[in-house]
């Protein structure tokens, strides 16, 4: 589904609050009843929140990541302004490392004007977007590719990252925990992420703000193996004190 302004609103007020009921919502958006209900039902038939009795919740699930298509419109502009940042930052003539993630795919649409660029990736959507560019040397890794998301996983991939050495990786995450702990999903692209760390001068994280404390079961890294951060909105609490002190440089995207 494509997710209106009102329904973003509504998705955030439910995460920001854990729960709610569904005459809070009515009364923090100042619409009607009848409004909140039809966007509960159409964002709970995409999966986007959890009904229960009395009101709803965002599927907090530490094992599975939303799907990619829900992925894909929720903070969307967020995303835009955050993959416009970093774009800014990415030098011409440089080597990059963009994983899996709908963050790194808008990543990949903001770098479409660059010139000279090698970019690696395991992400067969980025390849395709980048491939438009006849200024950028487009590699694929290896590896099994999962049908959800079009990510390339497995040891094969692992390996073949593993001849390289690149300038910048640019990665997506799926949560970062308040212990500084950045955490995904699967541990197959875990793996391959971990490894393009390790293959990179520098890391750059792209995290939209509802990654903030946002539970995930496989820890990745932490923040002091990252370099940069580019998020939409400032880092709630703990996380001020935690980028300070691992030395992150962190981008609001305006």
């Amino acid at each position: 589904m494509n997710t209106n302004p009102r329904q973003l609103q509504l998705l955030e007020e439910v995460r920001t609050r854990k729960s709610a009921t569904v005459e809070q919502l009515a009364e923090t958006l100042g619409v009607t009843l009848q409004t909140v209900r039809r966007d509960v039902q159409r964002l709970a038939e995409s999966g986007l929140l959890t009904r229960f009795h009395g009101g709803v919740r965002v599927p907090s699930s530490t094992v599975e990541n939303l799907a990619h298509t829900q992925r894909e419109t929720l903070h969307a502009e967020g995303k835009a302004r955050i993959a416009r940042a970093v774009a800014e930052q990415v030098p011409h003539n440089c080597s990059l490392i963009l994983n899996i993630g709908t963050t790194t795919e808008a990543i990949a649409k903001a770098l479409l004007d660059h010139r000279g660029l090698r970019v690696i990736t395991n992400n067969l959507n980025v390849a395709a977007i980048l491939s438009s560019n006849p200024e950028c040397e487009v590699i694929v890794a290896g590896g099994v590719v999962r049908a959800r998301d079009r990510g390339i996983v497995g040891e094969a991939a692992v390996d073949f990252i593993r001849q390289f050495k690149v300038d910048i990786a640019l990665i997506g995450i799926s949560g970062i925990e308040p212990d500084g702990s950045l955490r995904d999903f699967d541990y197959r692209e875990v793996k391959v992420a971990q490894t393009i760390i390790e293959q990179a001068r520098e890391v750059w994280l792209a995290a939209d703000h509802s990654k903030f404390n946002r539970p995930a079961m496989v820890q990745l890294a932490t923040l002091n193996q990252i370099g940069r951060l580019f998020t939409d909105a400032p880092p709630p609490e703990p996380f001020p004190a935690l980028l300070q002190d691992a030395g992150v440089i962190c981008t609001v995207a305006a």
